[in-house]
C-alpha cells in the first residue's frame, strides 16, 4: 500500500523516533511504499534524520508546516499538503503532533483518501496551562478527530484524557505503544564502566538519571529540589541530566549556587544511539515530567534492567508499577521524590529486582516490530472497511 506520514518537525524525540521506525519497517517489512512529509527540522533538540536512517524513504520538507500557530503559514501548509496528497494519491495518511495532526487530517479528509489515522503521542491540552488554552485546543482536537477514521494512542492514558475530554468516542482509539529498537538496550550495560569513567563517576556512586529536553514542564526543577535534600546526607548520589536546551544556564546557576555542583553532570546533546551507553551508566532513572504521552525513557530503562521513579501523568502508571518496577508519585512532590532516591540509593538488591522486572514485562511489547504490525493491522482494518 501507500502510506503517508506527516509529522510538523523529526527533531530527536520519542514522537519522531515512532514515526521514522514506522516508516522504515512499512518499507522493509511489507514492501510498502512510504512517504514523509515533514515541517523544518531545526532546533535545539538535534536532527533525527541522516542517509543511513532513510534508505528508501521518500522525504519531503514543507517549510509552512512549522510548531507555532501562524495563521498565514498554517494555510499555506494546508494548501501545500493537499497539493501532495492530490499529486501522490496514498492509500493511508498517518498523521503525527499537534499541528500536522490539524492540517494533515483536515487536507487527507477533504481529499477523500480511504484511510486518515493519527497518532496522539501526548494531548496539546494539559492541567498545567491556562483555561482558554485548553478550551481552544480540546476544541481544536474534537473538529480534528471528525476528519479521521481512527486513532492510535501510544498509552491508555491518552485514550482516557481524549474521551473525557469529549475528543471522541472510546471505540475511535486503539493503544499501540510506541516502539523501539530494544537490543542497544538490553545490551546497555557493556560500556558502563567506561562511560562512567568519562562521566566523572565512581564506581560507588549511585547515579539518578534523567533524559529530557531541557525545557518548561519537563521536571529538572523537582529532581534539583529533592537534590537539595538527599545530598546532605548521602554523599553517594549523584545525578545525570541527559539532553540540552533553553533552561540548560538556569539549571546550571540554580545548581552552583546551592553547592552541588559536583554531584550533577550535564550531557548535552546526545544522538539517539548514544542513549543506550547513558542509561547503562545510570542506576535508576528519574521521570519528573508533567506532561507527557508515555515517555520513551520510562520502558528504556526498564528494558535496560534499570527501575523508574516518576510523576503519576499521563501514560507513566502503565510501566511504573508502583513497588514493582520503581515508584509512582503525585506530581509535584519533592518529599516523595526524596525519599524514593533515598531508598533505591540505600539498596541495590531492590534496584536489581526492580529493574530486572521491567526488563521481563515490557522487552517484547515495546520493539519497534511489534508496533508496526498492530499499525499496519489497523491500516488494513479501516481500508477492508
Amino acid at each position: 500500500m501507500r502510506v503517508l506520514h506527516v509529522i510538523t518537525r523529526m527533531i530527536v524525540g520519542g514522537a519522531q523516533e515512532n514515526t521514522l521506525f514506522n516508516c522504515m519497517d512499512l518499507i522493509r517489512d511489507f514492501g510498502d511504499e512510504v512517504k514523509l512529509i515533514t515541517g523544518p527540522t531545526e532546533g535545539a533538540e538535534g536532527k533525527l534524520l541522516s542517509h543511513s536512517s532513510i534508505d528508501g524513504l521518500e522525504i519531503e520538507v514543507q517549510p509552512s508546516l512549522i510548531r507555532s500557530i501562524h495563521p498565514i503559514h498554517d494555510a499555506r501548509a494546508w494548501v501545500a499538503l493537499k497539493a501532495s496528497i492530490r499529486d501522490w494519491k496514498p492509500d493511508v495518511v498517518h498523521t503525527h503532533s499537534a499541528k500536522a495532526g490539524l492540517l494533515g487530517r483536515y487536507a487527507a479528509w477533504n481529499c477523500r483518501v480511504p484511510c486518515v489515522i493519527h497518532s496522539v503521542h501526548g494531548a496539546p491540552f494539559h492541567p498545567f496551562q491556562n483555561r482558554l488554552s485548553r478550551k481552544f485546543f480540546v476544541a481544536c482536537e474534537r473538529w480534528a478527530a471528525k476528519r479521521c477514521h481512527h486513532m492510535i494512542s501510544v498509552a491508555n492514558a491518552m485514550t482516557e484524557l481524549m474521551v473525557a475530554a469529549k475528543v471522541a468516542e472510546r471505540s475511535k482509539f486503539t493503544t499501540i505503544y510506541s516502539g523501539m529498537d530494544v537490543e542497544p538496550f538490553l545490551n546497555s550495560a557493556e560500556n558502563r564502566v567506561a562511560i562512567r569513567k568519562r562521566l566523572g563517576f565512581h564506581e560507588t556512586d549511585v547515579v539518578f538519571g534523567k533524559i529530557a529536553r531541557l525545557y518548561h514542564l519537563k521536571g529538572h526543577t523537582y529532581v534539583i529540589q529533592a537534590a537539595k535534600q538527599v545530598c546532605k546526607t548521602n554523599p553517594t548520589i549523584k545525578f545525570l541530566f541527559v539532553g540540552d536546551g533553553i533552561l540548560r544556564e538556569q539549571f546550571e546557576s540554580e545548581i552552583l549556587s546551592s553547592g552541588l555542583s559536583d554531584r550533577f553532570v550535564f550531557t548535552g546533546l546526545v544522538p539517539p544511539d548514544q542513549v543506550p551507553d547513558y542509561i547503562g551508566a545510570m542506576d535508576v532513572l528519574v521521570h519528573a515530567s508533567l506532561r507527557e504521552g508515555l515517555a520513551r525513557a520510562l520502558p528504556q530503562a526498564l528494558i535496560a534492567g534499570k527501575p523508574a521513579i516518576s510523576y503519576d501523568i499521563d501514560g507513566a502508571k502503565e510501566v511504573v508499577l508502583d513497588g514493582e518496577t520503581g515508584f509512582l508519585l503525585p506530581a509535584k512532590q519533592i518529599l516523595g521524590l526524596s525519599e524514593s532516591i533515598e531508598q533505591l540509593a540505600r539498596n541495590e538488591g531492590l534496584r536489581e529486582k526492580m529493574g530486572q522486572r521491567g526488563r521481563v514485562l515490557f522487552t517484547d511489547q515495546f520493539r519497534h516490530e511489534t508496533m508496526t504490525c498492530k499499525i499496519r493491522e489497523l491500516y488494513v482494518s479501516m481500508l477492508s472497511r
